[in-house]
């Protein structure tokens, strides 16, 4: 199937996903639409196990083949060096844009909710979030254990010693290494299965849309429709800013880079799921004209680094939690929350329902009332698509920008700045 057609499948399932959602919700008893509900995760979830089945496979191949390229190459510190600037810096600038906002729109205020004086079980633990345990978690003591539960980071550092140790390997002997041209074999492999399993994804977005609208219906939308317009605008603004940074460096390219990675952008959105999106925006990335071996090294660290949609969600939600409850937080303490939510959002990846671990441990340093989560646990999911798209514009942006801005030695492949594409072919 090709992109223009998966796209074309995906936006249908979306409409059609709604509209069996909302005869179901309308006529079914709760406990009815919920046990439908169950039926649809059923297709959801069979789809994203499908996903995270090639993601470990599919990482470890393309690093490997990546940094064997690069062979003797420099490149992998500059490579390494631009992408965290850029990842701290739209991490930066994501946490400063929620905050602002927030106070600009005043979300929240108004609801005048009392302060528990109880305390409230609202379903997410924050234990064990911290820098000290992310920065000790990101080394794997088995690699089969990295692989099985699909930690991308620690497959990523076990793929840069074992890719090094290969690339040397590589260099000595005359016709290359037999384990380099297999991963090379791996990777092409893991390209097809990845087209297989792409041919699902219309009926998991279908699902995972009529699914939510059966349980929640469309009311819930409009109950949280202030909240959830003001962080949607506030998506379009972060939108903004990541495409006119992507200008600056890619110019008018950058306009063809949204227009080619829109198919995992959709998905994205739709599934609530980046994992989802990562195989296609490995392709679609490529066919832009980023080599694969910026690609393979850049995308997995963004995958954990930069995630501005997740970023800017964590201050919007915290400082609705505020307004409705009328705690004011002074300036000094909301830029110690920014700071705060800068160093411990790093330590999310792995962990489920990351974004909103974060805001429960946020609430609970700062005195906030953590049952204000549950103001937000309602439309979590809607909320979750913008953020995801979002998280996958910022990824893509950033590893163009690193490809464009890199200079790769001359025997490897011709980076972005040299790729034609032809008039006839399609983007």
């Amino acid at each position: 199937m090709n992109q223009k057609k998966l796209l074309k499948f995906i936006l249908i399932a979306m409409v059609l996903g709604i509209v069996i959602g909302c005869i179901f919700h309308y006529y079914l008893t709760p406990v009815q639409a919920e046990n439908i509900a169950s039926y649809f995760k059923i297709l959801t979830d069979i789809f994203l196990r499908l996903i995270k089945m090639i993601i470990a496979p599919l990482v470890f191949a393309t690093i490997v083949s990546g940094i064997i390229s690069m062979g003797k190459s420099s490149a992998l510190g500059k490579i390494t060096l631009k992408a965290m600037s850029w990842f701290i810096g739209a991490s930066f600038i994501s946490l400063l844009l929620g905050l602002g906002l927030a106070n600009f729109f005043q979300t929240g205020v108004g609801m005048n909710l009392p302060i528990p004086t109880a305390p409230v079980d609202v379903g997410v633990s924050a234990t064990n979030l911290s820098l000290q345990t992310f920065i000790t978690h990101i080394f794997p003591k088995s690699f089969a254990e990295a692989m099985a539960n699909n930690e991308i980071l620690q497959i990523l550092i076990f793929s840069i010693f074992f890719g090094s140790a290969l690339a040397y390997v590589n260099h000595l002997q005359q016709n290359g290494s037999i384990i380099g041209k297999m991963i090379d074999e791996l990777s092409l492999v893991m390209f097809k299965i990845t087209d297989y399993v792409m041919t699902f994804a219309p009926i998991a977005v279908f699902a995972a849309v009529a699914g939510a609208i059966t349980v929640k219906g469309p009311k819930i939308i409009l109950d949280y429709g202030s909240f959830m317009a003001e962080f949607y605008a506030s998506l379009f603004i972060l939108w903004a800013v990541i495409i006119t940074a992507g200008f600056i460096f890619l110019k008018k390219d950058v306009f063809r880079l949204l227009k080619t990675i829109r198919e995992p952008v959709v998905l994205g959105f739709a599934t609530a799921s980046s994992e989802s999106a990562y195989p296609k925006l490995m392709e679609s990335l490529e066919k832009f004209g980023v080599p694969k071996r910026i690609t393979s090294f850049v995308l997995p660290l963004g995958y954990s680094f930069n995630l501005d949609g997740s970023m800017i969600y964590m201050t919007f939600a915290v400082l609705f939690i505020a307004h409705a409850y009328n705690i004011d937080l002074s300036l000094s303490q909301q830029l110690l929350m920014l700071l705060t939510l800068m160093i411990t959002s790093k330590g999310i990846a792995g962990v489920s329902r990351a974004s909103l671990v974060v805001i429960a441990a946020t609430l609970s340093m700062f005195k906030l009332p953590e049952a204000g989560l549950l103001l937000i646990l309602a439309v979590d999911h809607f909320l979750d698509m913008g953020r995801t798209a979002t998280n996958i514009i910022g990824n893509s942006v950033a590893t163009a920008v690193i490809a464009k801005t890199t200079k790769l030695d001359e025997e490897e492949a011709p980076s972005l700045i040299a790729v034609d594409v032809p008039q006839n072919e399609k983007v």
